[in-house]
């Protein structure tokens, strides 16, 4: 902050002032600007004055100028206390401590040598150092009293943790402020003292002399207030509680407010054997209350009812002028910063930062506000809490009330740098006025938003619905139903008998009031947006299929309800596609990605596939693989959610469509397999080679099929093969070593694991390794030099079909490189075209016999004569007939490239090519479609009648007549 002015009287609430002043000034021996630093120091805090009134001796170690922060308190402190203290002296060095600190911290605020996060900082670092020396003080007498306490199922003694919350848990500690604290020790059980005294009745004695020793006002003063209002059950609860007591409370008991609290709770304290694990333990007992799983909006309704008692709260006090709780004061950007933590902390870790001007900086980093608002509320926040800190250091008082006194006034804006109480204030009120803009902003009420045709028709919406939950007169609900065919639907007694039965659900019955408060207001919304947009039974139901989902996860239909342009999106997309509306109803989480149009149809590319993956799991634990492939999934379903959108909303054509789906298995593949590397050198430590470690997986992924000709589909599996290229006989460096073979081989389980575990998200892909040499039967990761063997004396003809639309999808460049050259040398070989050409036939013919649709009226896009498969059978026969000759026509592993060749190469006729490209493209546009609509590939016999004659046609050019019975219509 800037300096202050120096006052031009001296204050008149210190009458001694210029007294003390000169008394000070000679015995530091100030020099001419420390001088100037202590009269600012003198005139910012009377209780700085009339302390140092009463220990000059402190002087030299209260004026720091020094340009780095010194807070190495605990240190400084264990050099003035002493084992040997009586309890009355350890209590009263505390006291003097504290002031002589706080002075310190007090003179280097306001004379512009520390900014606002070192003070701050610093304080909230004085009070874990004196919470920990008086731990460590009183835990060993009493334990000599009453003996050790002993977990009862553990058998070992029990630490006892201090929670710090609020400003203190968030290292933001005001000058004058109280300490929220909540005690804690792991275990029940019993001391093992001459007489056994309970473990909760031995902590609770701790914590009151912990109490005792900081907060009680001696002749000396205290040394913090401690309010324990925060613990489970209040005032009325236990002073302190074990883990299981205060696991079991905040997951059936605890309310919004304490999830809140519980956003800026750390372990500040604590004292006993393994105190540092059971602080760490108990950080993760409470973090699944602290933060949902899923985006939870609910946290905006919840954080506007806070605001709205804190509101009634501030007119019926008066405290209007409070520069933390009143209108744009210090709470209202707390609150803004909350309300995202709390919305997406629990899936962004790194969200979930307690300190608010880095966590504001975040959110502009993120998009998740815009970057002059971050800045406007983060400057607000410095001058608001810069103008509470000059509030408290005038008495150590905590207070956030400005004064009313002209005195006081102009003495606090000569503090904060101003010429008149005036300037002071019109800045101050900028600053406020700006905050509760941005607050509004964030926390509004939608329905304040709403123009008032809007809400006279969701009311009438509101109106009918609240008729479903009364008898019905008319057992046909004619009445309703016509009601329904005024509003524009096109079924309206089939709607009429949806939206019965979903009011007559019984987990509609059995939600809490707060659960069906939020469905009673999401219906009218919901209902009113789809007679506007899409006023089909069938859009409906999709949705209502949502609906029903989430009756017991509320907090989604208040996103829904926040976000109106998310609900509009809902419906559009369920309107456009049962398989996006499936996809939301299985995985609610992925609403989220309804929240913003840009990203949600502006899927990224692969460079910005890889990079979102890598931040999406930057703060999750290498070794946390439940988090890890919980990340993967929603990651996968998020961005597979937004190519879809795209593909149905016209934005991406059926090439990039399939080209985005195979980026995204690439980038998932290689962050996998990377992954799974980490984790086993970690517990097997790296392969050997000719004597040294190789610091890199000597592995590749190959994909075949849709993923090695790059034409993913919606739901594709991965069809993937896994080679190695290690030593065979050498063995990793760990403690837990292992024969690099079985290293590979348990890499490659490790990998199918992540990728096709079912979870609760469902699972990341399904994977095929049925291609991999001998099938099911052969080794799961293969040596290159095995797979070579295996392809060139055992493989089968439709092996080297497989063959032509393989490619390394991830893994170790060399080795890639190599296999590429073995797969282009094994394609390029002479066959005997005859034999080529009827063992190819031979397996087409089994295909379609037993995938074709078998009717005589029909054609099944993919299987049968004409479809997909004739097609890809065709493009892998000429590549296998004629590679050797020109080599070029496997150099890609895709139809559509292949087939270019085969022209540029005057294999195959341009009409042909052109006939054939257009026919496959026309049939996988269409089976894209057929699958986000939920509908069957088989297809009328009289559609793609003229694609169909033209694959048949060159199809019987290469192999002669078609030897099914169904032919084009």
């Amino acid at each position: 902050m800037t300096a202050l002015h120096l006052p031009a009287d001296p204050p008149s609430t210190l009458s001694c002032y210029s007294e003390l002043l000169a008394e000070l000034r000679a015995r530091a021996a100030c020099s001419p600007a420390q001088c100037v630093r202590l009269q600012r120091l003198l005139h910012a805090s009377n209780f700085a004055a009339e302390t140092l009134k009463k220990h000059p001796e402190w002087l030299s170690q209260v004026m720091d100028d020094s340009d780095q922060p010194n807070g190495n308190f605990d240190a400084r402190l264990a050099a003035e206390i002493s084992a040997e203290d009586e309890e009355e002296t350890f209590n009263r060095r505390l006291r003097w401590f504290r002031h002589r600190e706080q002075i310190r911290i007090i003179y280097r605020e306001f004379n512009g040598l520390a900014p606002l996060a070192e003070t701050t900082a610093d304080l909230s670092a004085l009070a874990s150092c004196l919470l920990n020396a008086a731990l460590a003080w009183h835990y060993p007498r009493l334990c000599d009293q009453l003996g050790q306490p002993i977990g009862r199922h553990s058998g070992k003694p029990q630490p006892m943790v201090v929670l710090g919350m609020g400003k203190l848990g968030a290292w933001e500690l005001n000058l004058s402020s109280d300490i929220d604290l909540i005690f804690a020790f792991p275990e029940a059980g019993e001391t093992n003292g001459a007489r056994a005294l309970d473990n909760q009745q031995f902590f609770t004695r701790l914590g009151q002399r912990l109490i005792k020793s900081l907060d009680t006002v001696t002749v000396d003063g205290f040394c913090f207030r401690m309010d324990m209002r925060l613990r489970p059950h209040g005032d009325s609860g236990a002073l302190v509680s074990n883990f299981n007591a205060i696991e079991d409370y905040y997951q059936t008991q605890g309310r919004d407010w304490e999830r809140f609290a519980m956003i800026k709770a750390r372990p500040v304290a604590w004292v006993g054997e393994g105190g540092t694990a059971a602080a760490d333990h108990l950080m993760a007992l409470l973090m699944p209350f602290t933060y949902r799983r899923y985006v939870d909006f609910s946290a905006f309704d919840s954080l506007r009812n806070m605001k709205n008692l804190i509101s009634r709260e501030v007119q019926r006090k008066g405290l209007d002028e409070d520069v933390k709780l009143g209108a744009g004061g210090i709470r209202e950007v707390e609150f803004v910063g909350q309300a995202f933590q709390l919305i997406r902390g629990g899936r962004d870790v790194e969200l979930r930062e307690r300190r608010v001007l880095p966590l504001l900086t975040l959110l502009a980093d993120w998009e998740l506000l815009p970057a002059d608002s971050a800045k406007h509320l983060a400057d607000a926040y410095v001058f608001l809490r810069h103008t509470e800190h000059a509030l408290q250091a005038l008495a150590d008082r905590q207070t956030q009330s400005l004064p009313v006194g002209d005195a006081e006034q102009a003495r606090l804006a000569q503090v904060m740098g101003f010429d008149s109480w005036q300037g002071f204030y019109d800045q101050l009120a900028v600053h406020r006025r700006r905050v509760h803009e941005e607050f509004k902003a964030v926390i509004a009420d939608p329905d304040d938003e709403d123009e008032a045709a809007e809400e006279t028709d969701i009311q009438r919406w509101q109106d009918f619905l609240m008729g479903l939950h009364k008898p019905q007169q008319d057992a046909d609900g004619a009445p309703a139903a016509g009601w329904l065919a005024e509003q524009g639907f096109d079924a309206p007694a089939e709607v009429y008998g949806q939206l019965r039965d979903l009011y007559s659900q019984r987990a509609l019955r059995m939600m809490q009031a707060s659960g069906r408060d939020r469905f009673d207001h999401f219906m009218p919304r919901l209902m009113a947006l789809l007679a506007q947009e899409s006023p089909h039974l069938e859009t409906l139901q999709r949705v209502l299929k949502l609906v029903v989902a989430v009756l017991r996860r509320s907090a989604y239909l208040v996103l829904l309800i926040e976000n109106p342009a998310a609900l509009a999106q809902l419906v559009k997309l369920c309107a456009a596609s049962p398989w996006i509306a499936d996809q939301l109803s299985r995985h609610p989480a992925l609403l989220d990605e309804l929240l913003d149009t840009r990203s949600l149809y502006h899927p990224p590319n692969r460079e910005e596939l890889a990079d979102e993956l890598r931040q999406a799991t930057l703060r999750i634990n290498r070794d946390d693989l439940e988090a890890q492939m919980e990340a993967l999934r929603y990651f996968r379903l998020a961005h597979g959610l937004r190519v879809a959108a795209s593909e149905v909303a016209g934005v991406l054509p059926l090439m990039k469509v399939s080209d985005y789906l195979t980026w995204l298995a690439e980038a998932i593949l290689d962050y996998v397999q990377q992954l799974v590397w980490e984790q086993m050198v970690a517990r097997h430590g790296y392969p050997v080679v000719a004597g040294n470690p190789v610091l890199a997986p000597e592995f590749i992924v190959v994909g075949y099929g849709k993923l090695g000709g790059i034409e993913l589909g919606h739901g594709s599996d991965l069809d993937l093969v896994f080679v190695h290229d290690t030593e065979l006989n050498g063995y990793t460096d760990g403690e837990r070593s292992l024969d690099n073979p079985s290293f590979y081989t348990r890499m490659g389980q490790k990998i199918i694991h992540i990728l096709n575990t079912q979870t609760i998200s469902g699972q990341v892909y399904e994977v095929d390794m049925r291609l991999r040499p001998s099938g099911n039967s052969g080794l799961l990761v293969t040596s290159l030099n095995a797979f070579e063997k295996y392809q060139r004396n055992e493989a089968w003809t439709w092996e080297h079909q497989a063959l032509v639309r393989a490619r390394v999808v991830c893994g170790a460049p060399a080795l890639a490189a190599r296999f590429e050259a073995l797969r282009v040398a094994l394609l390029c070989q002479p066959r005997d075209l005859t034999k080529l050409a009827q063992e190819v036939v031979a397996m087409r013919e089994k295909m379609r016999t037993s995938l074709g649709s078998g009717r005589a009226q029909g054609f099944h896009l993919k299987q049968d004569a004409g479809g997909i498969v004739d097609i890809e059978f065709m493009v892998q026969y000429a590549a296998l007939a004629w590679a050797h000759q020109v080599p070029a026509l496997v150099r890609y592993s895709d139809n559509i490239r292949i087939l270019g060749c085969l022209e540029e190469a005057n294999l195959m006729a341009a009409d042909d090519v052109a006939s054939l490209i257009r026919a496959y493209k026309a049939y996988r546009s269409t089976g894209h479609a057929l699958a986000l609509q939920r509908q069957s590939v088989t297809l009328d016999d009289s559609q793609f009648c003229t694609e169909r004659a033209a694959v048949i046609d060159l199809w019987q050019r290469l192999f002669g007549p078609v030897t099914e019975t169904q032919s084009p219509g």
